[in-house]
């Protein structure tokens, strides 16, 4: 693929971005920006949602680490069914009787100033971080693919990804991200699809002989049973649900989107039919890696390797195969498919970094709405900056899969979150509000010098499950804080 070809589909595919945000972002107000003035079709909400959860963490890192991990992180997606259960039984119901723009709000109704300050802070820190390892992700793909070629610098590929993310959301906000991200997951989900029809055509495959090559494959497997066992399938599954409920359930990002439907029962209705698809897309990444590994067996094809471990560098596999060794319709399609992706994903992200800024940090609505304006657009410029900065440092110190950085990285900063909403919720106590973020600093420190020293006291590894070790040690100091509470002054359920 010539750099030309590949500059001319970014160029593109951003050019239907802006002009579906210019007609979207007309007489746009801080509500619309929010929450889409609480308006948005539950049905469309779900399709947005998909390609937001998904980012290219999914299109890349998941179909690579079959060859490590087999399908045991199917056993991670189906534990999401329990969490979005929770989510849409638990969590909607209670942000919706309060009419949340933001969900940190409840924090401060519930347990004051300081639990409040606390929750939005590191959400901020997450998503932040989180935002910025998924785009370096694509950021990087782009810079093998197209721009060492020309000698770019890699901060100027990155620098020139974001502004472009910034230049279509910046007006509209949510109520044009609707748009957007429907849009690129249309043309994710079209990616995927055609890339495992051209792999199996690659393979001489038909239908039943696809399903019977994923299905026979050692990489497909999903149960293990070794507690020991990084891969152990109710370890991932606890993940699963754990990690659900906290990055969509407790993440402005996710959530936002939940509530600019109309109603609740729309709401869930939403979650519903957004389960059922999230669970057949990773079926569909799975299958994907499957077939990449045989094409590359097939084609004698040598993968890449880390000198230090030996083994496959999982997330270089896909871009690898797709820019050298497939045709050429099936490289563009890979291409679209990581751009549309990664930017339904970082879009998203940075409207809900700017809209919890705006309302937890600078309560917003005591501001008339062209200062409100002036505000958010200001908000939104200096997270876009924030990423790049991320970005560039993690470049500097990455040396680990991407996918697994990812959730090392929300173990620690989502679990006071998860710690704080569980005692909020289950809990009829108070806490002394001023100790809230000393007790949230120390649980995630206390969880990583446990982590790191779990192998060598109990011969265990921990994994995803480290986010519940994190919340439970949050939830314990948060109880060790506690007192009986004042139902007049917080009468929050």
């Amino acid at each position: 693929m010539s750099p030309t070809l590949v500059l001319s589909l970014i160029a593109g595919y951003f050019v239907v971005l802006i002009i579906i945000a210019y007609l979207t972002s007309r007489k746009v107000t801080s509500e619309s920006f929010f929450i889409a003035n609480r308006n948005a079709p539950w049905y469309m909400v779900a399709f947005a949602m998909i390609g937001t959860s998904l980012s290219g963490v999914t299109f890349i890192s998941i179909p690579g680490m079959v060859a490590s991990q087999s399908w045991s992180y199917m056993a991670v997606v189906l534990g999401y069914i329990v969490g979005y259960l929770v989510i849409g039984t638990v969590l909607m119901p209670l942000y919706y009787r309060m009419r949340l723009v933001s969900i940190y709000t409840y924090l401060e109704q519930r347990f004051g100033f300081w639990s409040y300050k606390t929750g939005a802070l590191f959400f901020l820190i997450s998503r932040a971080v989180g935002a910025a390892f998924r785009l370096f992700l694509v950021a990087g793909v782009l810079q093998f693919a197209v721009f060492d070629g020309l000698g770019v610098p890699f901060a100027v590929t990155v620098t020139v990804s974001i502004f472009l993310i910034y230049l279509y959301t910046f007006r509209g906000g949510l109520k044009t991200i609707l748009w957007t991200d429907t849009f690129q997951t249309l043309a994710m989900l079209v990616c995927v699809g055609v890339s495992i029809y051209l792999m199996a055509d690659e393979l001489n495959l038909g239908f039943a002989g696809l399903v019977k090559t994923v299905k026979e494959s050692t990489m497909s497997q999903i149960y293990f049973s070794d507690p020991k066992d990084d891969k152990f399938f109710w370890k991932q599954f606890a993940s699963g649900a754990f990690i659900t409920i906290v990055m969509t359930g407790l993440d402005q990002d996710m959530m936002q989107k939940n509530l600019s439907c109309r109603s609740l029962p729309d709401a869930q209705k939403n979650m519903f039919w957004f389960t059922l698809a999230i669970v057949v897309v990773n079926v569909f990444f799975l299958s994907l890696g499957v077939l990449l590994y045989q094409f590359a067996a097939a084609k004698g094809i040598a993968l890449p390797m880390n000198p230090a471990t030996g083994k496959v560098i999982g997330d270089n596999v896909f871009p690898l195969l797709a820019t050298n060794h497939f045709s050429l319709f099936a490289g563009i399609v890979f291409i679209l498919g990581i751009i549309a992706v990664t930017y339904a994903s970082a879009d998203s992200a940075l409207t809900a970094l700017t809209t919890s800024f705006c309302v937890d940090m600078l309560d917003i609505k005591q501001y008339d709405e062209a200062k409100q304006k002036q505000l958010r657009q200001a908000t939104h410029f200096g997270f876009s900056i924030v990423l790049i900065i991320i970005i560039l440092i993690f470049r500097a110190i990455n040396d680990q899969s991407v996918i697994t950085s990812v959730f090392k990285a929300a173990g620690y900063t989502y679990g006071p979150l998860l710690g704080l909403f569980s005692f909020g919720i289950f809990t009829s106590r108070g806490l002394h509000d001023k100790l809230v973020l000393p007790v949230c600093v120390v649980a995630p420190l206390l969880t990583w010098f446990i982590n790191a020293n779990s192998k060598a006291w109990w011969g265990y590894e921990f994994g995803f499950e480290i986010l519940m070790l994190n919340g439970l040690i949050t939830f314990l100091g948060l109880l060790a804080i506690s007192r009986a509470r004042n139902l007049e002054l917080n009468p929050v359920a």
